[in-house]
């Protein structure tokens, strides 16, 4: 039988409004629902016979199972903690299925997976988008000069480019940065005035599109021969911290990268209207040595009715040579 830590115990002998306060901290009250207490038939009988109002009975006699009801719902509560800690800790470290975690989402929206390969050391770099609506999902990923960007397939059917049609993928120095907007550009202009990834988001904030309010994720690998893994990256998201879009809240992280892992960043938690932003750190995914097998898990796991197109990089970081992959839905 596992334990639990006890913090507080109120044995009613009576005084019962007035013992259970003293056991909890301020600003916390405990609502108890009368009929659920269940009360032995002497003592409504003491109270017929007497009339003595509820409460009385309550101050003046330990009303016998009312104690057991309240030290159970006690510990159950403490039990249900305990577990939810324990189910926290265990999952903290966790490496999810990529592929499992889209086959389970119709539309995580846009997405980007930073990493590094399990034993080639390569730093993986993929970057997808999907659509519901007919402009969303008119668009194609285009490479020129080793630089991505998503653009209309049929440039008579676009209604409003100022959210899909961007640069989404970058190179500023030793700096690859990927982003799901026209954010890439700020932060490739701030990087080569000497300024930083964090500089640059500071001017951004989340799409103005509501009731969505998309956030802006973005991703930066920073190639330096000084680290033992050749590269490091940084993965970050700006969404609105109200239904109104009245406040931006900027999250960044920082990593190491580990061998076969990757971060996964996305912009919605799920499918829906509105569409609820991405919640929490980027996911742990896990991340394969071979670009072909990685571009199609990816691909084949999009949701066919809304993935619109990919792009995987992985990159040598000794001498930044890189092979890449690209899947557009129309085209195929």
């Amino acid at each position: 039988m596992e334990t639990v830590r006890l913090r507080a115990v109120a044995y009613i002998t009576g005084g019962f409004y007035e013992n259970i306060p003293r056991s909890l901290p301020d600003g916390l009250s405990a609502k108890i629902h009368r009929e659920d207490v269940r009360v032995l038939p002497t003592f409504d009988e003491i109270a017929r016979a007497g009339e003595i109002s509820d409460r009385d009975m309550f101050n003046t006699f330990n009303m016998e199972e009312a104690e057991w009801q309240i030290l159970s719902l006690a510990a159950e509560q403490a039990a249900r903690r305990l577990m939810m800690e324990k189910e926290a800790m265990s999952n903290a470290y966790r490496i999810d299925d990529l592929g499992q975690l889209l086959s389970e989402n119709a539309y995580p929206g846009r997405g980007i997976v930073i990493g590094q390969t399990e034993t080639t050391g390569k730093a993986v770099t993929a970057y997808f988008i999907m659509g519901r609506s007919e402009n969303s999902r008119n668009r194609v990923f285009a490479l020129k000069d080793g630089e991505l960007f998503a653009e209309p397939f049929d440039p008579s059917k676009v209604v409003d480019p100022s959210l899909i049609i961007y640069a989404a993928l970058r190179t500023a120095g030793d700096k690859l940065v990927v982003t799901n907007g026209d954010q890439t550009d700020t932060i490739v202009d701030f990087l080569k005035e000497g300024k930083t990834f964090e500089e640059a988001l500071l001017t951004r904030q989340f799409e103005p599109d509501y009731p969505h309010l998309t956030p802006r994720i973005s991703g930066m690998v920073s190639f330096d021969p000084e680290e033992e893994t050749g590269f490091m990256y940084t993965m970050s998201i700006l969404k609105s911290e109200d239904p109104e879009g009245g406040r931006c809240g900027r999250y960044t992280f920082d990593y190491e990268p580990e061998a076969g892992l990757g971060h996964f960043l996305h912009t919605y938690a799920c499918d829906g209207n509105p569409l609820p932003s991405f919640c929490g750190e980027p996911e742990r995914v896990a991340v394969s040595d071979d670009i072909d097998e990685f571009t199609d898990l990816l691909w084949r796991s999009l949701n066919p009715d809304n993935k619109v197109a990919l792009y995987v990089r992985y990159t040598d970081p000794k001498d930044r040579s890189f092979e890449d992959r690209l899947a557009n839905r129309h085209g195929e």
